[in-house]
């Protein structure tokens, strides 16, 4: 199905057609399974979700190329951003993050402890890293950011404390892939073995589109609401 970019009245089962990642947000939206042949506009209608802020990160999922423009961002109803968010935090860390561990330690005990030990604490480590990435984020920025949509300017700039971008968060998963690639034995658990590298790559996707969501529509939308109130 040939789609430049999707717009509200598209069938939803057709927009997860043309990218099937797109399934992994509808719980973020409260969105069940179920919903036929409605257009993306009549689900959202149906969960109290605001339809143009779902298309844009449907699109910014789908779309390397896509930039939302500053009117666009100005008129969109943003009252999910932060819940959307925090939805994507609790994904990753309370779904994938122990899926992929509960693999990975089946796998590290089965190899020689030279290689578990190693694989343990580079995903001990890595946890930890995202769980303080999003605690910051959780503490600080997000209820910032709910003050400026409330006309409250924060004291330090949201614009450029999130230049840090999650860059390093989603190279330091890659390497996870690597470590396993190199130096695990290629009769230990092999279907698992598979399974864990998919997942890990999988997340690691989808980790690059939340930051993408987050340079594409956040940091926009924030510079704007503090030139509201400069």
């Amino acid at each position: 199905m040939a789609v430049k970019f999707f717009n509200p009245r598209m069938r939803l089962a057709d927009i997860i057609m043309v990218n099937h990642n797109i399934i992994l947000l509808l719980p973020r939206f409260g969105i069940p399974l179920g919903f036929g042949d409605k257009s993306l506009e009549e689900v959202c209608s149906r969960y109290n979700v605001p339809a143009d802020f779902m298309v844009q990160i449907c699109n910014v999922y789908t779309f390397e190329d896509y930039q939302i423009g500053e009117e666009d961002l100005k008129q969109m109803d943003m009252s999910m951003l932060v819940p959307y968010l925090l939805a994507s935090h609790r994904y990753y860390t309370e779904e994938r993050l122990p899926h992929i561990e509960a693999h990975l330690m089946r796998i590290s005990d089965s190899v020689d402890p030279k290689y578990g030990t190693v694989l343990k604490q580079f995903f001990a480590d890595y946890r930890r890293e995202i769980a303080e990435h999003f605690r910051c984020e959780e503490e600080f920025d997000f209820p910032n950011l709910q003050n400026l949509q409330q006309g409250i300017k924060p004291k330090v700039s949201m614009s450029n404390h999130y230049e840090e971008s999650h860059a390093n968060l989603v190279d330091k998963l890659n390497d996870l892939p690597k470590i396993i690639y190199k130096y695990l034995p290629g009769n230990v658990l092999p279907e698992e073995t598979m399974e864990l590298v998919f997942d890990i790559l999988q997340l690691s996707s989808d980790i690059q589109k939340h930051a993408l969501v987050e340079d594409k529509v956040l940091l926009p939308y924030i510079s704007i609401l503090e030139r509201k109130l400069a």
